[in-house]
Order: C-alpha cells, then sequence, then structure tokens
C-alpha cells in the first residue's frame, strides 16, 4: 500500500494551492489489478466542489489528467457538474441506483477507471487508517458501503475526531485552522 499525506512539490507551471493542508489518500501499488477498489480517499468536507481539486492535482500527474468523476449524492449536499481544477475542467456526475455512496469513481485519458472508497469525513483517524489500509489489500473484494459498515459496527466508539477534554468545540477550530468571530464590542486582536 502506498500512502500519499503530502501535496507532490509545485512544478514551474503549477499554481500554489490555497490549502496547503495534506490530502489523505491511500492508493495501490503498481501491480496486477485486483480487487473492487483502487484506494482510498478521506476528504475534510461534504464540500465536493471544494474537495476535488486537491484529490485531481495530486492524481494527474499519477493517472493522466481526470476527466471524468461520478459519485453517488446520498452523502453530498451538492454535486456541481463541472469542478475547475488546476488547467482544466472536471465533469462530474452523480448515479443514486448504480454508484455505490462510498465510493468514488475516476475517469483519466491515459489509465481509464478507477474506483476510491470514500471514507467520511467525521470519521476518526484510527478507523480511517484502517479503511486506507483495507481498501488497498488486493485481497479484498468488497464494496466501498461494505467495508464502512463493516469497521462502524466493529468499531462502533470510533466516532468523529472528538475535542480533546477540556477544549471547548471554539477553540478546537481555532486551533485546526479555523477563525472564530469575534464577540461583539472586541476588534478580534490579541
Amino acid at each position: 500500500m502506498t500512502v500519499l499525506t503530502a501535496r507532490p512539490p509545485p512544478t514551474a507551471t503549477a499554481a500554489k494551492p490555497s490549502d496547503c493542508s495534506p490530502l489523505r489518500l491511500s492508493v495501490k501499488p503498481p501491480g496486477p489489478l485486483s480487487g473492487l477498489l483502487d484506494g482510498a480517499w478521506w476528504p475534510r468536507s461534504r464540500d465536493l466542489a471544494r474537495e476535488l481539486p486537491a484529490l485531481t492535482d495530486l492524481l494527474d500527474p499519477l493517472w493522466g489528467r481526470i476527466t471524468r468523476v461520478s459519485v453517488n449524492p446520498t452523502y453530498w449536499p451538492g454535486v456541481p457538474r463541472k469542478v475547475p481544477v488546476k488547467g482544466h475542467v472536471v465533469n462530474v456526475g452523480w448515479f443514486r441506483a448504480e454508484q455505490d455512496p462510498h465510493q468514488l469513481m475516476l475517469r483519466s485519458y491515459r489509465v481509464g477507471r478507477w474506483d476510491l472508497l470514500i471514507i467520511p469525513p467525521e470519521i476518526g483517524a484510527e478507523a480511517a487508517a484502517r479503511l486506507m489500509a483495507t481498501a488497498c489489500d488486493p485481497r479484498i473484494v468488497r464494496t466501498g458501503s461494505a467495508l464502512v459498515a463493516d469497521e462502524l459496527s466493529r468499531h462502533p466508539a470510533a466516532p468523529a475526531e472528538a475535542d480533546p477534554p477540556g477544549r471547548t468545540q471554539a477553540e478546537s477550530w481555532e486551533a485546526e485552522g479555523g477563525a472564530t468571530a469575534a464577540p461583539v464590542g472586541t476588534t478580534g486582536g490579541r
């Protein structure tokens, strides 16, 4: 299994990404094709228009220009028809009956089709790591929904990444790079 946690260095023609947080992705190593999935992706939110550019930035050099993505809209509040990414536009399709809600299908010019497990953004880091490893195991022939259901049934106490004891939700947000509004009557400075 290859786990990619950092973005590749920018090329001379690449624009610097606005979000420099590492991409959470694992892909199977090169070799004979087996299993139903080619890897796993753990997006940070359910905003597909925001999440896809970082994913395609990393996958375009590996798999060829990603031209089309399809998802099941069950867990995505909005599915845009087109998403501008570095240097081109990715067409996005959605299918309720035909597409597993926990899978993302990508198509590229060079390689063809790739299927990734979509790990729910709200799942904890330990559960996500187990799901990434399982999705990259060539012996596993299970759908994304089956893998997520198995994980949640085996580890029901694996909640979303909780705030550390003694820390408020606002403090966690601030610590992770979010910005909360300053209370009324303050300047917001430190």
